[in-house]
């Protein structure tokens, strides 16, 4: 059972660690992402960084049996490193329901839509497509923070322009 689906650039940190899996309360934490899954030493700093009792995978995005996390029962965050990367697990079993923007990094072609959060016109079709499907997406950095929803991304993303 997927709990949140989470974008992030840095995956696994304080704000995931202290704040989102608490408030989830989530049994399990998927990475998926290639170079995280590479890296012998990331896999074993992020390993570390989580509470024991939270069952950590670091897989490559195409070794992730999405559709399976997707209909097991176990309270589960996916941590994914770019906007990219949605659409494909999507595609790939998914059941996503809500869709957290939390740190996308600045990048060329990319405005700012959030404190935390940069997106490329290609990324927010991506994600207007998503929300089309049913997809609910927001960015906030904490559980804490008052959501910041597609429409206004959107918005901010016009104007930054």
């Amino acid at each position: 059972m997927i709990s949140l689906v989470r974008v992030d650039n840095r995956l696994i940190h304080g704000q995931v660690v202290e704040a989102w899996l608490p408030h989830l309360k989530v049994s399990r934490l998927i990475v998926a992402d290639d170079e995280a899954a590479s890296s012998p030493l990331v896999r074993a700093a992020m390993a570390l960084a989580v509470q024991s009792a939270i069952e950590v995978q670091i897989l490559p995005l195409a070794e992730v049996d999405f559709a399976a996390l997707s209909k097991d029962g176990v309270r589960t965050l996916v941590l994914l490193r770019d906007v990219v990367s949605v659409p494909f697990a999507f595609a790939h079993g998914l059941a996503l329901e809500h869709l957290n923007l939390g740190n996308v990094h600045f990048g060329a072609g990319r405005r700012q839509v959030s404190p935390s959060v940069f997106l490329a016109e290609a990324e927010l079709q991506a994600l207007q497509g998503l929300q089309a499907q049913g997809v609910r997406v927001e960015a906030r950095a904490v559980p804490s923070e008052k959501p910041i929803e597609l429409g206004e991304l959107t918005e901010r993303w016009t104007k930054a322009g």
